[in-house]
């Protein structure tokens, strides 16, 4: 499907590419939305302003860029058309990356010219595994049962997580 500004807000998954906060100072929005957001097209894509990325409305939409997000700072992003993509809960086009050297984990979307093989995984699994890694990073609390040091565990844990359909306390077992 090809996106433009009178579709792009329907059941749309898209990373947007953080701009200077200022853009807007010197233009007019297109549009504002009922929360606040404004959204300014150009032939190539659509700027957006707004405090809350992530889940909107019906869409998941990503700011990318940022070190440490927090909700209700606005910023502004930039996205061209091609960067949208339909987000339905059937098709497994989502995957995780994992840097564990800062404890951080990444939903990103599989790219059409992509020759690396990834574990697909639907929107909804993407986002459950999500929140069970950071879980894993954050606590250790679950590790004093192991004798093995607690980063080999993680690392052990999570890269089964990431390219499996076992639940968490499978992968733990299998130990």
């Amino acid at each position: 499907m090809k996106y433009h500004k009178f579709n792009f807000y329907r059941s749309t998954y898209c990373e947007f590419e953080m701009q200077n906060v200022n853009f807007f100072d010197d233009m007019k929005a297109h549009f504002q939305s009922k929360s606040g957001s404004y959204y300014y097209y150009t032939a190539e894509g659509v700027f957006r302003y707004s405090n809350h990325w992530g889940r909107v409305a019906n869409c998941r939409w990503k700011i990318q860029g940022i070190e440490n997000y927090k909700n209700q700072n606005y910023y502004v992003g930039y996205a061209n058309w091609s960067d949208f993509y339909p987000l339905n809960s059937t098709d497994k086009v989502f995957y995780l990356e994992v840097d564990y050297t800062v404890h951080k984990v990444n939903i990103k979307r599989v790219q059409n010219n992509s020759e690396e093989a990834h574990f697909l995984m639907t929107s909804g699994f993407a986002h459950q595994r999500l929140k069970q890694i950071q879980t894993l990073f954050k606590e250790y609390k679950w590790a004093r049962y192991y004798e093995e040091d607690i980063e080999t565990l993680r690392r052990k844990i999570i890269d089964k997580l990431i390219t499996t359909n076992k639940i968490l306390q499978q992968v733990k077992l299998e130990l």
